[in-house]
């Protein structure tokens, strides 16, 4: 069969429905100013969906900062990778800035997160080297781990005694092959909004030898004292081997970085692919995230208005019978029961009739039946945002419940 004929005829588990949900369900255009007001389809909603979680992707002093980079700049500056001729002081300056952050040696930009983190665990590991993850990791972490032509074992998602389980395995590999064990993990996990068990897993350092690498692109500038990340918050900083984050989160920008000793960090700025062979990251960005991380350090109030935000939101869902699970952090999943035509009614009502616009999470990436809100909260938000969403989730989910949104299948909104 030619490929493209299969491709026109299967269209996968998620864009089976595109017919009906694109440009609504899938690949909606929020317009306006980036914030908790934007405008869908000509609407006044309140969004739900950007992970804006200190609000400075259109506060003035970044959006000042930006201009003049790009002014200064142009997008062009610098031309080259790293490694040839994209390098310069302001590089340089950042990965200082961020090292101290965190509190580790030394610190690689990097261009994107996705890429950027596969790559890193490709270049941290060889075929006689044994990884051991988290189940529930995100897909950069799966695709990264999928490069790796050794063995690999997942511990169910935050259980401590299967983590142990797999290092046990792992060990008896690793030694078999002469090789070594990498752990991997998330600071903060960007769906169900549980914090990685760190400090247990840290703990285990003290039966095994393997090495820890944690991405925190959703702890990193609002969680712990400082803001340095979920290791900061949970007093492990120092066991952590190598911080792995994005600047697309809590900074409002974009690039990501890995945090650890100089030696490490050194070792991966020869090897990793996706930056030896890519355009560095642009002045722009750079000069932006200097402006940011000062802004982190120096406005703590960003941190204070995010948390009682948060606060807010998620104690108003528990006291309306609402089940958020285990999270202890801003991301907030809202867990119901329905099949998918439901979930896209409740998303229409949500977006219609109440000007709430928020992600959802169906079948196939969670199994049948269930149905996974996800909001985000933000130190952008206000109370009146929230106490309108907290009304709009209690009448839907009445509707859900009583079944007024029972149909055989998903509107067309296309």
């Amino acid at each position: 069969m030619d490929i493209f004929e299969r491709l026109a005829k299967d269209s996968g588990p998620i864009g089976q429905h595109m017919d009906r949900a694109h440009g609504y369900f899938a690949f909606p255009k929020l317009e306006g100013e980036l914030g908790p007001r934007m405008k869908f389809r000509g609407k006044d909603v309140i969004v739900w969906s950007l992970n804006n979680y200190l609000g400075l992707v259109n506060h003035p002093e970044v959006r000042k900062i930006d201009a003049e980079a790009a002014a200064k700049y142009g997008m062009g500056n610098p031309m080259g990778a790293r490694m040839m001729s994209g390098n310069t002081e302001k590089h340089e300056a950042l990965e200082k800035v961020i090292s101290e952050f965190v509190g580790r040696e030394d610190t690689m930009l990097l261009n994107f997160g996705y890429q950027g983190i596969m790559s890193c665990i490709d270049a941290l590991v060889n075929r006689r080297d044994v990884i051991v993850y988290d189940a529930e990791s995100h897909a950069c972490i799966v695709d990264g781990i999928r490069l790796h032509m050794g063995y690999r074992y997942a511990f169910k998602h935050n259980d401590i005694s299967d983590c142990e389980k797999q290092l046990q395995r792992a060990k008896e590999m690793a030694n078999k092959n002469g090789g070594g064990i990498l752990l991997i993990t998330e600071g903060v996990f960007g769906m169900d909004g549980e914090q990685g068990i760190l400090k247990e897993i840290v703990a285990l350092k003290k039966k095994y030898t393997f090495r820890i690498l944690i991405d925190d692109a959703h702890g990193f500038g609002y969680m712990g004292p400082t803001g340095a990340g979920a290791d900061e918050a949970q007093g492990c900083q120092s066991d952590i081997d190598l911080y792995f984050s994005t600047f697309v989160k809590s900074m409002g920008s974009i690039g990501a970085f890995i945090s650890g000793p100089k030696s490490v960090i050194n070792y991966l700025r020869y090897n990793t692919r996706s930056q030896i062979f890519a355009k560095s990251l642009p002045m722009i960005v750079v000069e932006g995230m200097l402006k940011r991380m000062e802004m982190v350090k120096q406005m703590p109030e960003l941190r204070k208005k995010l948390w009682d935000n948060v606060h807010r939101l998620q104690n108003g869902l528990r006291e309306r019978g609402f089940d958020i699970g285990n999270t202890n952090s801003p991301v907030t999943p809202v867990y119901m029961k329905g099949d998918v035509a439901e979930a896209a009614q409740m998303v229409k009502d949500l977006r219609e009739n109440h000007y709430i616009f928020c992600s959802i999470v169906v079948y196939p990436v969670i199994p049948k039946g269930e149905i996974i809100y996800r909001l985000i909260p933000t130190a952008a938000h206000s109370s009146e945002d929230i106490d309108l969403t907290l009304n709009a989730f209690e009448q839907t989910k009445k509707k859900l419940d009583n079944g007024s949104y029972k149909t055989t299948q998903i509107p067309n909104m296309a």
